[in-house]
């Protein structure tokens, strides 16, 4: 462990983590022309249409965690690039169904085989992604996930006082 990590906080760890995880991401796919956050998306398309699912803008923000404004301006530029097709729910005029275009899903791919590659690395220290480790790692993130996070009201001038 760093020095650095002896002392700090889970919150601050998880933040180092998931920095160093996306700036990482972003440096293996660029040669694909996508950013981390681009991968993110065309990942869990790729995923839901191999379970033959046609998500919407909106589900598929639910599913990866990003605001839907943002993932309606990543579908944008991802389908500027010839790599996803938006058309209109015909059940929901104002919805937008995603998809990869043939070109979209080659690039998920190669995406998704290099991002693997990337989280062999990650995970060797715990043995891998198949380890018991990883496995009870992989439970406490999504134990965390699930924990719904309001933001606190801020301390009042008596209580900043108080010990």
């Amino acid at each position: 462990m760093s020095s650095a990590a002896e002392n700090a906080t889970a919150g601050f760890l998880v933040w180092r983590l998931s920095t160093k995880w996306r700036v990482a991401v972003d440096r293996a796919v660029a040669p694909l022309g996508l950013t981390h956050a681009q991968y993110a998306l065309m990942g869990a398309l790729y995923g839901m249409r191999r379970s033959g699912l046609l998500p919407s803008q909106r589900r598929l923000a639910d599913h990866t965690g990003l605001e839907p404004l943002y993932v309606s301006k990543l579908a944008r530029s991802l389908e500027t690039a010839g790599l996803v097709t938006r058309t209109r729910d015909p059940n929901d005029p104002r919805a937008m169904l995603l998809s990869l275009t043939e070109q979209g899903s080659d690039v998920a791919h190669r995406a998704i085989q290099v991002v693997q590659g990337l989280l062999d690395q990650w995970l060797e220290p715990l043995g891998g992604q198949d380890s018991p480790r990883t496995r009870q790692f992989t439970r406490e993130l999504a134990t965390l996930l699930d924990v719904p996070l309001d933001p606190l009201d801020p301390p009042t001038e008596n209580e900043k006082e108080q010990p």
